[in-house]
């Protein structure tokens, strides 16, 4: 009789884990619709994420993320993320992509499911303008103290290098140890570089040299995501309505770093 109920208890747990399995999402695209909303992570980076006077997330990035959960049919949430854990965030499903001038490396390949690249960039190295001339190579760079985004591509190329660095939260820090002098250089993205370095900018004083690398930007999603599908089909179609350049337009995106 004992063994007849304890065959009958594991029938019925094995029944309740199934039926409880059945209730999960089949698919990252209907996680999402279920929720009603998808949340991408982000960081403070102009001029793709960053907050206007209202405290509203704005950018090249941001505005295409709500373009992306229009064309879902969900909402969209930003969540600022420390940078260095955006995989661990990624998989424990606090957010849904991470959508931040990512660059493509082997580590993100590897631990993401990748769009299509969407924007080309570089890491270009941060100097007061004033010295300048005296950085225009990798060999002139040996001697200098520099500030890098923990978790960066800034921060690998430079470990690489062997040069002395010091880890920052966001690469607006690492602008910031420049202009304070605490740091001699900062390598940072180029396209944040053009918005906010030189005449006109927060930074008049700043200047970039040496460009470091050749790259490009993609959006990342769980390993395996049907969101890598419906992100590129998106973007395609958001290239072709003209979408894409008018929102590069409106943070001064350059036409020719867009992937179309």
């Amino acid at each position: 009789m004992k063994k007849f109920m304890a065959v009958i208890l594991a029938l019925v747990l094995t029944l309740c884990l199934t039926a409880c399995g059945n209730d999960e999402p089949a698919s990252d695209l209907e996680y999402v619709t279920e929720n009603g909303k998808i949340v991408v992570g982000i960081t403070d980076f102009a001029p793709m994420d960053y907050e206007d006077e209202n405290g509203e997330w704005i950018g090249f990035d941001a505005d295409m993320a709500k373009e992306f959960a229009e064309y879902l049919g969900v909402e969209v949430e930003f969540i600022v993320i420390d940078w260095d854990n955006k995989i661990f965030e990624l998989e424990n499903k606090s957010i849904d992509v991470v959508w931040n001038g990512m660059t493509l490396t082997d580590k993100v390949k590897d631990a993401m499911g990748c769009s299509d690249p969407y924007c080309k960039n570089a890491q270009v190295v941060v100097v007061n303008a004033d010295v300048a001339d005296q950085y225009q190579d990798e060999a002139s760079l040996a001697e200098l103290a520099f500030a890098v985004e923990a978790g960066s591509a800034g921060k690998e190329i430079v470990e690489g290098l062997g040069l002395n660095f010091t880890e920052v939260a966001y690469q607006s820090d690492a602008l910031m140890e420049v202009a304070a002098g605490t740091s001699d250089a900062c390598v940072i993205d180029l396209l944040m570089a053009g918005a906010m370095i030189g005449e006109g900018t927060g930074y008049p004083d700043l200047t970039y040299t040496v460009s470091l690398t050749s790259e490009e930007y993609v959006v990342g999603f769980r390993k395996g995501s049907d969101l890598v599908e419906k992100f590129n089909q998106f973007w395609a179609d958001a290239c072709a309505e003209g979408t894409v350049l008018e929102t590069a337009k409106t943070y001064g995106v350059q036409e020719s770093v867009i992937i179309k």
